[in-house]
């Protein structure tokens, strides 16, 4: 039987994917191939304690705009980040109940710095657009209107203090507004990182070309993943898919499959990225 060719001039199969999915062949492609492709997905790790606790206050940020006008309240803040907490990859009762405690702090000073009023364009809400190359799709933590423009606003809740630097250069936060943009027909320029343990807001104002940039290194991306993907799916044992050893290598999900990025970085802890809440 005659293999079928493709026929000329067909278009292309759009790259459907997140930033998530980008940022992981950019970071590890053998994380990549482990999170999006192997099925099934080799086994992960124990969950970690600061993923549960940023978990835990984005998902009480996100509830508590969906409260009634008179309940947004930073008592409620509290009560919503406690009847949500996530307590895996803490070391034990104490501790979890420790972060907690200071999680209620964090959700509740953050609220107090909001308006009730100001209702968000959207909170989790998902956007989606695409290109000639890319079907792309993310959930943004809450999307504002300001004046008559949007802006994107993403919660971060490591110990790392934030540069301007990470809201400027943020593939997914440029992807985010673009998205915003084109669904509701709004301009949207501005990106925001509210790091609620320092109370900081970074900011960045793009322009119609930096987030055309953005777009095109994500269309970049997608080209050279779509192209591993496919020789994957076919049987290639060559598919590209090599590790990036490093420091990072200590807090990857796949680590007991990966003999190089064992050697490269020690164990973990689940709870070794806390810092001391006190």
């Amino acid at each position: 039987m005659l293999e079928q060719l493709p026929l000329e001039g067909m278009p292309r199969r759009l790259y459907s994917c997140t930033p998530s999915r980008l940022n992981s062949w950019l970071d590890c492609r053998r994380r990549y191939r482990f999170s999006y492709l192997d099925r099934p997905q080799p086994q992960k790790g124990p969950a970690w304690a600061h993923n549960s606790m940023g978990a835990s206050v984005h998902n009480a940020l996100a509830a508590w705009w969906r409260e009634p006008y008179n309940r947004r309240t930073p008592a409620m803040a509290s009560i919503l980040l406690t009847n949500g907490w996530i307590s895996e990859g803490f070391r034990d009762a104490e501790q979890s109940t420790r972060w907690r405690d200071h999680a209620r702090g964090l959700v509740s000073g953050y609220v107090e710095t909001l308006d009730p009023a100001d209702e968000p364009v959207g909170v989790e809400r998902t956007v989606a657009t695409r290109t000639k190359t890319i079907a792309v799709s993310g959930r943004i933590d809450r999307l504002d209107r300001r004046g008559d423009e949007l802006v994107v606003v993403d919660y971060k809740t490591g110990r790392r203090p934030l540069t301007q630097d990470d809201a400027r250069g943020s593939l997914a936060l440029a992807i985010y507004a673009i998205a915003a943009s084109r669904v509701l027909r709004t301009p949207c320029h501005t990106v925001e990182l509210h790091h609620l343990p320092t109370g900081e807001v970074v900011e960045w104002e793009h322009t119609d070309e930096s987030l055309a940039r953005h777009l095109s290194r994500a269309e970049e991306v997608a080209l050279e993943a779509g192209e591993a993907d496919e020789r994957y799916r076919a049987g290639d044992t060559e598919a590209p898919f090599p590790p990036s050893p490093g420091p990072l290598c200590s807090w990857c999900d796949f680590r007991r499959h990966c003999p190089e990025g064992r050697t490269a970085a020690p164990d973990k802890l689940p709870w070794d990225a806390l810092s001391d809440p006190s």
